[in-house]
């Protein structure tokens, strides 16, 4: 389901990113999550949610986020 702010995320995002990677996670995964509605839009046999973190966690990543050795996400400098 959608999320309407950054602290309806999973424990397991908000724990992990940072407050603007959380913003940018929110955004792509609202608009995957509307975008991929029907199955046939989506890849195999993945859920519309499971879609949706996929396409959530792509848009962090190309906005500049990396994974750290502390196992949370930070801005490549």
């Amino acid at each position: 389901m959608p999320y309407d702010s950054t602290t309806d995320l999973p424990d397991s995002v908000r724990h992990v990113l940072p407050g603007h990677a959380q913003d940018i996670y929110k955004e792509a995964f609202n608009n995957a999550y509307d975008e991929y509605d029907s199955p046939k839009d989506r890849r195999g046999d993945s859920g519309r949610e499971e879609t949706a973190h996929r396409v959530a966690w792509s848009a962090v990543k190309k906005a500049g986020y990396h994974k750290g050795d502390d196992d949370k996400w930070h801005k490549k400098s």
